[in-house]
């Protein structure tokens, strides 16, 4: 496809759409760009092309304005995001990413909400060494970012072994057919000899243009919504029947990002449209992937994820249109439950085996003076033999572990004191935040650094109310891109300002509900001052097994959204 072959659009096609068709495929002046010595950043229209193989270009914004008296660049940096199906990563790839966090970027890790590594700090001139031993690792990062489908979500539940294993291998399958063909990512940072191909043997799926928004995937086994399945623009619901994987209902155009001020933008949930079996996922995937590249929004991008494509056109228009593609129905939808969207911690014993799941507040891994985190998971993944699994809920499961090494890992978890969190209120450790300041560049407040301290005084109140164990997600996001899924969180917050949010409550506790503004633009005292009559309220006066979110849904505090084009009302 190119710009003169777009369908359907309401206007000019956007800046970024004339910069995706004359990359020759994503390579820009990338080369060019990483070579030039005299500045730490690289123009424009590069950085937008280099998302799509898996870095954005960002800056250290604590020491914006004492470097721009200094009259220097901005302390000019590059995030880099690998590609991980699933969230599963070998005790090696684990060392070889604390290895190049260690040597080439600022000393952690970061744990993602779509079960991933991402690293913050690389400098200019090792960025190409670090994607070479990403590589080496038998990792990558291309389509990490981008206008392409994402890293694939799937179901970490140790609860369910032998069925993780098949949606982890679907996830794995769904992520290898959904790549972009291009070599570019191989000729650019793996010095591949530079294939020329014509257009159409290229990319023969996404064409020239990609498509018009990121796109994101997730398979969910239920009981158990890790992944936020309503939360994908493609969700695959496993459907078991005799303890035995027999397909998926399919769920579509979910999305959590909006803009501020602009009601023709809101988060929605995915709505399932039917059921298919195992074999004929990626068929399915392909075919809704190639109905947002040619029926969404090019000409504005802050509507044109899927979810404003299937709102604007039906979701009837949208299964009739998959038929046609298919050449084949859905089945009916198969009946499924969910219950909760959180993690279980410590261990547990499955199939012969031990899964250990310790928990990461907010997904950053580092040595605190008190807490060497970091050195505790390097030293385990040494002698580990599983692998590890990186949760939707940006904890770690040390997986597949042997009853022999058991003994040795929990010598280790006790010499460096690692948690699995059990010690935290509960609603701590079903917290989550964005990495937001000092690095996003779209941060509009803090997130990860804010969240722990804003726990600790809720907890006061929660400990006077009797609740300290009571299971409660709260969720904060630096921006309303909202890339810690908080109008999934029962309590939630999204940036504002500096130091000011918005706070949404009523989200469903297993994550099929959205929540709705309660109050606009606060600070922390007028948060808690929010927060600790209505939680004394729900101590009292809930019902027997009712979550938070359920109750101030009961009791009017907000109304029940049940569809993101009523969130807005």
């Amino acid at each position: 496809m190119s710009l003169k072959g777009l369908k359907q659009q309401d206007g000019r096609p956007s800046e970024m759409e004339d910069i995706k068709e004359e990359s020759d495929y994503l390579r820009g002046t990338l080369v060019e760009s990483f070579e030039d010595r005299i500045t730490a950043a690289i123009p424009d229209a590069d950085t937008k092309l280099l998302k799509f193989h898996g870095s954005y270009m960002q800056d250290d914004r604590d020491i914006r304005n004492e470097r721009q008296q200094q009259k220097l660049e901005p302390a000019y940096q590059f995030m880099i995001r690998v590609r991980l199906p699933g969230g599963v990563a070998t005790p090696n790839q684990w060392l070889t990413m604390d290895d190049l966090a260690t040597k080439y970027g600022n000393n952690t890790l970061k744990l993602t909400t779509r079960q991933t590594f991402q690293m913050h700090g690389i400098l200019k001139w090792n960025m190409k060494k670090t994607m070479q031993e990403i590589n080496e690792a038998l990792m990558d990062t291309i389509a990490a970012c981008g206008d392409v489908n994402r890293n694939v979500m799937c179901n970490a539940n140790p609860h369910q072994s032998k069925i993780h294993q098949e949606v982890y291998e679907a996830s794995i399958a769904l992520s290898e057919h959904l790549l972009p063909k291009t070599k570019a990512y191989h000729e650019i940072w793996l010095d591949e000899e530079k294939v020329i191909d014509s257009k159409e043997e290229v990319e023969p799926m996404y064409g020239a243009l990609y498509l018009p928004r990121k796109f994101k995937i997730g398979v969910a086994v239920p009981p158990s919504n890790d992944i936020d399945i309503f939360s994908q623009d493609l969700g695959f619901i496993a459907i078991l029947e005799d303890d035995k994987l027999v397909g998926f209902n399919v769920a579509v155009g979910g999305g959590m990002g909006m803009t501020h001020g602009d009601t023709n933008t809101y988060p929605q949930l995915s709505r399932v449209i039917g059921f298919t079996p195992t074999e004929n996922i990626k068929e399915v995937a392909e075919k809704i992937l190639t109905i947002q590249r040619d029926y969404g929004n090019r000409s504005e991008r802050k509507n044109a994820r899927f979810k404003y494509t299937i709102d604007k056109r039906g979701i009837e228009w949208l299964k009739q249109e998959l038929n046609e593609r298919l050449g084949w129905e859905l089945e009916e939808t198969r009946a499924y439950h969910f219950d909760h969207n959180g993690d279980r911690y410590g261990w547990l014993q499955n199939d012969g085996k031990w899964h250990l799941t310790l928990f990461v507040e907010n997904g950053r891994i580092h040595d605190a003076p008190d807490y060497p985190l970091m050195t505790g998971l390097r030293e385990i993944a040494k002698v580990h033999t599983g692998d590890f699994r990186l949760t939707p809920n940006q904890n770690i499961i040390i997986s597949n572990v042997t009853a022999r090494k058991k003994k040795k890992i929990n010598e280790l978890v006790s010499k460096y004191g690692l948690t699995d969190g059990k010690e935290n209120s509960a609603l701590r450790r079903n917290s989550m935040a964005c990495v937001a300041l000092p690095t996003c560049g779209l941060a509009m407040a803090e997130a990860e650094r804010y969240l722990p301290s804003l726990v600790t005084k809720v907890e006061e109140i929660l400990d006077e109310a009797g609740l300290r164990e009571e299971e409660i997600t709260i969720r904060m996001s630096g921006c309303p891109n909202s890339c810690s899924r908080p109008t999934l969180g029962e309590i939630a917050f999204i940036g504002k300002a500096p130091g000011k949010y918005n706070m949404y409550l009523g989200a469903g506790f297993a994550g099929d509900r959205l929540s709705k503004l309660y109050r606009e633009n606060i600070g922390e005292k007028e948060i808690l001052d929010t927060l600790k009559p209505m939680l004394n309220h729900f101590a009292k006066d809930r019902k027997e097994k009712e979550h938070f979110g359920d109750f101030v849904i009961r009791k009017g505090y907000v109304e029940e959204v049940i569809s993101g084009l009523d969130f807005h009302q």
